[in-house]
């Protein structure tokens, strides 16, 4: 296993919707999840904000199929959802989870450092994003 000792927090990218949706959550989870919410919030007081019609297509973003590859060398591809729509099994992961928060405004090829609940650190890089496409219930 490699050992990662510097934490890595790339510039990203958030269109308006998305960052006004993603702080009403993050603010309305402060109380039952502070520490998933307060890594949300700063990750989007660091966020460049551009109009929705901006945001670049190879930015990973709310409804995007994200392919990342961990430090471990493991390929992992994942639907960013919000946690209503999450569905593990069918590779719909939350934002409001330790790794959905981290692949929020990544671009392909970014690499980022996230701690999960156990403070562990992590990191991935991003492979590939595809545009966004309804989430099927």
């Amino acid at each position: 296993m490699n050992d990662i000792h510097n934490d890595l927090a790339p510039e990203i990218i958030l269109g308006q919707a998305d960052h006004a949706m993603l702080n009403k959550l993050a603010m309305a989870g402060l109380d039952h999840t502070p520490e998933l919410s307060d890594q949300l919030l700063y990750e989007l007081d660091r966020a460049s904000v551009v109009s929705d019609e901006a945001v670049p297509d190879d930015i990973a973003r709310m409804g995007s199929l994200i392919r990342y590859r961990t430090a471990e060398g493991q390929e992992v591809a994942v639907t960013l959802v919000y946690p209503a729509d999450a569905d593990i099994a069918l590779g719909r992961i939350s934002v409001m989870t330790p790794v959905g928060t981290a692949l929020i405004g990544l671009r392909q090829g970014q690499s980022i450092t996230w701690r999960d609940r156990a403070f562990k650190r992590h990191m991935l890089t991003v492979l590939d994003v595809k545009a966004p496409q309804p989430v099927e219930s």
